[in-house]
């Protein structure tokens, strides 16, 4: 048996996520004292809200990072268990990297938050567009080759691929698409991730990261951008760089894991999303959420 650790992205967020497990496990509960700590504030949103505030993306992100680690941690404490492998979707990887000990929780609720405040800032309101694809990510690829100011964001599952970039370019590429035979559905973001309008937060983030004391991972987290193992240091603020601007290469990043030996796929933290795509990547894979206190106590391989 060996397990990949999943962990969320933006989206998966509720109001009161983490409550049961801080309530439950000590290990879960320093993770929110921690938060308190280094973001003042922060967990009174998380546990309270308004949701409008928490889904701010300078406070969903995170958020998402401690309400992720902290049923990661209380799953460890219970289950004793040890991932073999980590990844997580765009903003999860941060939280991978916690679990993995290359990055402090600190140091990752410090980064989240300005990948975020950066993230938003970086394009005007009502410029940039996202746009959720079903159908052949082989004919999503060329159209967006084809219009100006478009790129793939997330290839989350055989077919279905996000596109992002500008309002104008998003639109001329749902057109096409949809002239094409796909399904192209409008995305309520607040900003326009993963392409080119992303690149001031790249640049805004990149010195961060690089003042980052980054260890080397108890296991190989892989990275989004490259959707391959990685297990230096090193490698890491260029890798969190670029993925602000690049695509998140979920398929393969899955299909790696597979041929690398996972066998048991573990989504830590609230929401369902992952498991979901891991089931539509590779249908008889075997899939377990762990995000509350319940999911925690009830574990069983």
């Amino acid at each position: 048996m060996r397990i990949a650790a999943l962990f969320p992205g933006q989206g998966s967020h509720s109001v009161g996520m983490g409550a049961d497990l801080t309530a439950a496990f000590p290990e879960a509960a320093e993770v929110y004292t921690q938060v308190e700590h280094v973001l003042p504030g922060l967990r009174a949103l998380i546990e309270s809200g308004p949701l409008d505030d928490l889904t701010l993306t300078a406070n969903q992100q995170p958020a998402l990072v401690a309400a992720s680690v902290a049923a990661y941690r209380a799953w460890r404490a219970q289950t004793g268990l040890t991932p073999a492998f980590a990844a997580g979707h765009s903003l999860g990887e941060y939280s991978a990297l916690v679990a993995a000990d290359a990055l402090s929780l600190g140091d990752a609720l410090r980064l989240t938050r300005r990948r975020g405040e950066l993230m938003q800032a970086a394009v005007p309101v009502g410029a940039g567009a996202m746009s959720a694809v079903m159908g052949d990510p082989a004919v999503v690829q060329e159209v967006c080759a084809e219009t100006d100011g478009v790129q793939p964001a997330n290839f989350n599952a055989p077919t279905q691929t996000v596109i992002s970039g500008t309002k104008e370019g998003v639109e001329a590429a749902n057109a096409a698409l949809k002239a094409r035979g796909l399904k192209a559905i409008p995305l309520k973001v607040s900003a326009p991730f993963h392409c080119p309008l992303m690149d001031p937060a790249a640049s805004g983030l990149a010195p961060d990261l690089q003042t980052t004391a980054f260890a080397p991972p108890a296991f190989p987290v892989y990275a989004n951008v490259t959707a391959e193992a990685n297990t230096d240091p090193t490698a890491l603020p260029g890798l969190l760089t670029e993925q602000i601007t690049g695509a998140v290469r979920w398929v393969e990043t899955i299909q790696a894991l597979a041929e690398a030996g996972a066998d048991v796929f573990i989504e830590f933290g609230p929401g369902t999303v992952l498991t979901g795509l891991v089931r539509r990547i590779l249908p008889d894979a075997r899939t377990i959420n762990v995000g509350t206190a319940a999911q925690v106590q009830d574990f069983t391989l």
